[in-house]
């Protein structure tokens, strides 16, 4: 439905995922039998969850942890792993700074050159642990060092950007990311991101991307939306882009997955967002609160060391568990943040989808008052979905 802003200006209603809830059919099926299953650039995983390409979630042995528990983790090339050998004093120093020095501590640390050898090197270890090689870099880096990352042994590359197109203009003699001939020429798969519309995801897609991450600007540090003024509410972005993947597969018979990226913090927002449509979804927060995550109980956003305007800040996302309690459980918290495998389980068993594609096509609804209805109690003594 359109809305007359003004008189100069016809907009659309747009959804975030607070703002949506999940309809049970008229069957039911057992969560033991659901397959959550799926697949992307020919990897399977168990799990439908991406660990987000960011200092404070993904090192090398959160990466190999994460990919032997069903999951997969994105590992930062231009961050601290591939500036500093020894990473150790840097996170320490990053999460022990206040907050007014926090922004210029990071554009400090972040100057630092990417050293093309630590790339190799972090890439080979990942790999020599049993891990999946998932790495990320901009398009500028993909540019720089797209040869390296294949030549090390990386299984699959993310480029990823705050807005990624087909269609960029740049500056005159600056060489610009041909994302067509980096998907041909890679010879690894290549997940492009980030896009909330229809046109470019068919766009990321049809220039043979392996799959598109969706979402601008909703993550836990990511100040973007507040900075730039760009996004859509995921559940909104989300469904579009869905939309595409179909029409693309329509046209074409290839199949290409859709990744809903930021505002993801319990078991609920990920059976919404593969009931909007996604095939799986990529967060950081969440896996930030593990105990063998590198920024010790501290998260930040991939564009907060920007030299020229930050978009993020570091939250204090705390300590709660293992990864594997927040995986797989057993779950000691009581808001949903961990067990995130059993809550989508449990979800799609109560909505009776056997799996993710029978739980992209359930019921869903606008509920404004969904996560606030009835929870007087829990608002006031804090606690579950109070907190």
């Amino acid at each position: 439905m359109n809305i007359q802003l003004g008189r100069s200006k016809v907009v659309r209603r747009a959804y975030g995922i607070d703002e949506i809830a999940l309809v049970p059919g008229s069957r039911t099926v057992d969560p033991e039998v659901t397959k959550t299953n799926w697949t992307i650039g020919g990897i399977e995983r168990e799990i439908p969850i991406i660990a987000s390409a960011m200092d404070g979630v993904v090192d090398v042995n959160m990466a190999v942890s994460l990919s032997k528990l069903g999951a997969l983790g994105v590992l930062n090339l231009e961050g601290i792993q591939t500036r500093y050998a020894n990473t150790s004093s840097v996170l320490e120093e990053i999460s022990s700074v206040g907050k007014n020095d926090f922004v210029q501590l990071m554009q400090k640390i972040y100057s630092e050159p990417i050293q093309k050898e630590l790339i190799r090197t972090r890439i080979v270890e990942i790999k020599a642990k049993g891990g999946i090689a998932a790495v990320s870099g901009t398009p500028a880096a993909a540019i720089k060092f797209g040869e390296i990352i294949s030549k090390a042994g990386a299984d699959i590359f993310f480029v990823q950007a705050t807005v990624v197109s087909t269609e960029h203009i740049g500056p005159k003699g600056r060489e610009i990311l041909d994302l067509k001939k980096l998907c041909l020429e890679m010879g690894i798969p290549v997940v492009i991101g980030n896009c909330v519309t229809y046109e470019v995801a068919l766009q990321l897609m049809d220039a043979g991307a392996a799959g598109v991450m969706v979402g601008i600007g909703p993550g836990a540090a990511c100040t973007s939306r507040g900075v730039l003024g760009v996004g859509i509410p995921q559940a909104t972005a989300v469904a579009d882009c869905a939309a595409a993947r179909s029409d693309y597969e329509k046209k074409t018979g290839r199949y290409v997955p859709v990744i809903a990226d930021g505002g993801i913090v319990t078991g609920g927002d990920i059976c919404k967002c593969i009931a909007c449509g996604a095939d799986a979804v990529m967060i950081g927060s969440p896996i930030a609160r593990a105990e063998e995550a590198p920024g010790r109980g501290f998260h930040w956003g991939m564009a907060t060391p920007s030299p020229v305007l930050p978009r993020g800040t570091r939250i204090n996302v705390g300590t709660t568990g293992n990864l594997e309690r927040i995986l797989r459980g057993p779950a000691l918290l009581d808001d949903g943040t961990h067990n995130l495998l059993g809550a989508l389980k449990t979800s799609m068993g109560t909505l009776g989808a056997r799996t993710l594609k029978e739980m992209q096509n359930v019921e869903v609804v606008v509920a404004p008052s969904l996560l606030t209805e009835g929870k007087v109690y829990q608002k006031a003594q804090q606690l579950g979905m109070g907190k």
